[in-house]
């Protein structure tokens, strides 16, 4: 009798929802509910352009200005369904898992006190925040709420950077670490003709935190901590300069930030006045060096090699070859954060203590100590 009661059942299932149907809702199961929440960072064609990979699907945009949504919405084909004036009410109406965050970097404080009491993890675009003041409210709510806040970086997703980070710290045949140099940056945002909503706020030191030294610089202060094992620097010093003020007259066009370790120095080379786009990072260690010269192309010599030796490498495996993917894993479980990893909220804490401390000793033409495991203020 349960037999015949169970085999009916399951026909009851089969003839209600058919196999393709099961199938769908399966799917639709598995994908990450994600909004979007701004659309004035010029990044944002990432997850709207972005291929459908059966991982994530984006259930709403949150974005004051409506001309933006629509040109996007134009581009991409996106349904006016899903668009949304007011965050909170876009939050508790499609009730997201995660929220992408592609506003300003001043707003990233505030997308997080709207998600982290609703239980919505978040992701933002690097840096982290626009201040230390504001890294640590986001810190703060992120513990209480339990919630992850990952920080993406574009050079997170570089098979390059990995590999020299393997030839470090799991062949170790490079290292010890004696110094790191990197360089990030372009032209500048005007000349590489970012959209003009970009632009508007990129250049704004309030809604920026400032110009190079924290569009570029927190890529170096974030790779360096990680090849670093999470460790903070001694000691920042950081030199800025306006080269081109009359492009550039609210916000620092050409940053230079040196860390100093107990052992190591790390040059954070941060500008928009390189001639070409340029995003590359040198790591000298006492055995020998890499250099990661683009996402997939790293050269590499140990002491006593006759010449240098040249790979090019394979994009990195699903989930870790691009940001959106990586976050469903984390929110689904699939992967667990490290407190030193390059998205980690640990990683982009120790990020904005060095920009912190690069921007005063730039001011003051001072270097900043800092005391280890404690606050720099």
């Amino acid at each position: 009798m349960i037999l015949m009661k169970g085999i009916l059942s399951l026909l009851a299932i089969l003839f209600c929802y058919p196999p393709a149907a099961i199938s769908r809702q399966q799917t639709e199961t598995r994908l990450l509910r994600l909004a979007v929440a701004g659309l004035t960072h010029g990044h944002a064609p990432m997850i709207l352009g972005r291929p459908d990979r059966g991982d994530v699907r984006v259930v709403g945009i949150y974005e004051p200005r409506r001309n933006v949504f629509d040109r996007y919405a134009n581009r991409y084909g996106l349904s006016p369904s899903i668009y949304f004036a007011d965050l909170g009410r876009m939050l508790d109406e499609v009730k997201p898992e995660a929220v992408a965050a592609f506003g300003t970097t001043f707003d990233h404080l505030e997308v997080v006190r709207a998600c982290a009491p609703r239980g919505i993890h978040v992701m933002v675009e690097k840096p982290l925040a626009v201040t230390l003041e504001h890294a640590l409210e986001i810190e703060s709510l992120a513990k209480k709420y339990r919630i992850h806040v990952l920080t993406n970086y574009e050079t997170t997703w570089y098979a390059s950077n990995h590999a020299v980070y393997d030839l470090l710290h799991r062949e170790k045949v490079i290292g010890p670490v004696r110094k790191v140099v990197v360089h990030d940056g372009h032209p500048g945002p005007k000349e590489i003709k970012v959209p003009e909503e970009f632009l508007e706020w990129l250049t704004n030191p309030v809604l920026n935190g400032g110009g190079a030294l924290t569009d570029f610089g927190c890529y170096g202060a974030n790779l360096v901590t990680w090849l670093m094992s999470g460790e903070q620097p001694l000691a920042v010093t950081a030199v800025t300069q306006q080269i081109k003020p009359n492009i550039y007259p609210k916000v620092e066009d050409e940053a230079t930030i040196i860390l100093r370790y107990r052992d190591a120095q790390a040059i954070i080379q941060a500008s928009w006045n390189w001639p070409t786009n340029r995003k590359d990072i040198e790591v000298y260690g006492r055995d020998g060096y890499a250099h990661a010269a683009d996402a997939r192309n790293i050269r590499s010599r140990q002491a006593g090699d006759a010449q240098e030796r040249s790979v090019v490498l394979e994009r990195r495996a699903a989930p870790f070859d691009e940001p959106f993917a990586y976050l469903a894993a984390v929110v689904r479980g699939e992967i667990k954060v490290a407190d030193a990893d390059l998205s980690s909220l640990t990683n982009n804490m120790t990020v904005m203590r060095i920009l912190d401390a690069a921007k005063r000793s730039a001011a003051t033409g001072r270097t900043v100590e800092l005391r280890p495991h404690t606050a720099i203020r």
